[in-house]
């Protein structure tokens, strides 16, 4: 019976210094709940993202603008939540960001497609969000603390870096999604200027459509060259000691 509990201890104490043994190797992993309502908010915003597209494409203006407008809402509510309750996620400050773009870069080919806006604008909307997607998945893999598995990279939980827009990139980000609803209410807009106001009214809100689109092109520069030359636009997060 002695020898067995000497064994049983001998066991356990050889456990706990294999485990400080591999602490000291491994550095340790910045966990955080993500399990919170400003996040179910980001993800419902998500999945509306594709639906909108839909709707878009098949001309659907009444759905495809009213879960715009809900996506907006809830992109105002969720961070509203978040600093009130205190409930700010590193992942959140990622996912809502990815939420906007998804919500954007859907909207932004579908409309492309239907000639709704023009070609070069949705390039540059396009272009500026591949170039700050690509470098977020190198930037997840160079921070990612070791081991560097599949799994691990997609665990959300596991906190390496966090993403702090600018300035700009908020104006910006709040100017596309007005400019997108804009272009969405445009048809029915035009139906009612004409038929009410003639073709005077049609003209004047036609040509404030094109002044925005050339303000939105310019925040789209300007908040792209910040995240490339900015230095607080991202921090790296250090494993804790």
């Amino acid at each position: 019976m002695d020898r067995s509990r000497d064994l049983k201890n001998k066991t356990i104490q050889k456990s706990i210094e294999l485990k400080d043994n591999i602490s000291k190797i491994l550095p340790p992993d910045i966990h955080e709940n993500i399990y919170t309502l400003p996040n179910f908010l980001t993800l419902t915003r998500l999945i509306c993202a594709p639906v909108v597209g839909y709707m878009i494409i098949h001309k659907m203006t009444t759905g495809a603008l009213s879960l715009f407008v809900y996506s907006c809402i809830t992109d105002f509510f969720d961070g509203l939540i978040a600093r009130h309750w205190d409930l700010k996620s590193v992942v959140g400050s990622i996912l809502d960001p990815i939420a906007d773009k998804a919500l954007m870069i859907i909207c932004t080919v579908c409309l492309s497609i239907t000639s709704e806006i023009p070609l070069y604008l949705a390039i540059l909307i396009l272009g500026r969000d591949i170039m700050l997607g690509l470098a977020g998945v190198v930037v997840r893999y160079i921070t990612l603390p070791a081991p560097k598995t599949l799994l691990r990279y997609f665990d959300f939980s596991i906190i390496s870096v966090e993403v702090r827009p600018s300035m700009i990139s908020k104006v910006n980000t709040a100017l596309q999604m007005v400019y997108l609803g804009t272009i969405m209410i445009k048809p029915l807009a035009m139906i009612y200027l004409g038929q009410n106001y003639g073709e005077d009214a049609t003209g004047i809100l036609l040509s404030l459509i094109k002044y925005f689109e050339w303000i939105v092109a310019t925040t789209t520069t300007w908040s792209g060259l910040s995240y490339l030359f900015g230095r607080k636009a991202v921090k790296i997060l250090l494993p804790k000691k």
